[in-house]
């Protein structure tokens, strides 16, 4: 998808918000896609609406993007998100985030459910990704590059801002919250990862496992974007979590910590 293309998504996002700029947008993960419904003056439009935005196709990913006023920053609420294991090209996984940041954002939020292996988490923990570790093989600024996005080249040393996360971790524990940190694996998924997988990631440093957020994150430094990762832990990984694994215990999870997520984003947004 070319540089053309993410400038009619912009400019179909400021049409069809009536908003002419945004400033942070937030990529809502497993669980969270109903946050939006209890806020006030917001405006829906739905992917299909937005010119080259994919619909997701996994339970509990909805495929809306929401306009919201967090006190003096407004906010792009994604409500959905796809995976690569879906089978699509990793231009098309950024290609929202790309187009939210052509429509102003300068700061990206980027939530997920997944699976705890660090020492100490827990299923329902909160947890600021503080890295990522990349083990798909696939990056997202492979091919040609379009300097007007930005350089051949990115520094990824502070992907994860530690200045949002420093922030994030004031804001929790002014909201009660207490927020973990650590280090997100991506794997490709569909399938879980198997235990030699997670014990494979833990003595890489991992903390969290998990199928998504790793692209974004990529693509949203590469147009100088700050980023700010959060994870939901809803399970623990594999060869670690007593029970086999399925989606609907991550779904349940998600569901049951909503609230307190919730709460955390309800207090971020406007200090971001």
């Amino acid at each position: 998808m070319s540089f053309e293309d993410l400038q009619e998504a912009a400019g179909a996002i400021r049409a069809t918000t009536g908003q002419d700029n945004h400033q942070v947008a937030v990529v809502l993960g497993s669980g969270l896609g109903s946050f939006p419904d209890g806020l006030e003056n917001t405006t829906s439009v739905g992917y299909g609406d937005i010119p080259g935005f994919p619909k997701p196709n996994v339970e509990g990913h909805q495929g809306h993007l929401v306009s919201a006023q967090f006190g003096d920053n407004r906010v792009l609420l994604l409500a959905g998100r796809v995976h690569a294991y879906e089978g699509h090209p990793l231009e098309t996984l950024v290609f929202a985030v790309r187009s939210c940041l052509l429509a102003g954002c300068r700061t990206v939020v980027l939530t997920n459910a997944a699976g705890g292996c660090g020492t100490g988490l827990a299923a329902g923990d909160l947890v600021l990704i503080s890295d990522h570790l990349n083990l798909t093989g696939r990056n997202p600024l492979v091919g040609a590059n379009d300097d007007r996005l930005g350089p051949r080249f990115p520094d990824m040393t502070d992907v994860y801002s530690a200045e949002l996360r420093r922030l994030a971790g004031e804001v929790g524990k002014q909201t009660g919250l207490e927020l973990k940190e650590g280090v997100y694996a991506w794997f490709l998924g569909p399938s879980y990862e198997t235990p030699a997988e997670v014990r494979m990631a833990v003595r890489l440093g991992a903390d969290l496992v998990g199928m998504s957020t790793v692209p974004e994150a990529i693509a949203a430094r590469h147009m100088g974007a700050r980023v700010v990762g959060i994870s939901l832990v809803t399970n623990l990984a594999a060869g670690i979590s007593p029970v086999p694994i399925s989606h609907e215990e991550v779904q349940i999870t998600a569901l049951a910590t909503r609230e307190r997520f919730a709460t955390l984003l309800t207090a971020l947004l406007p200090r971001l």
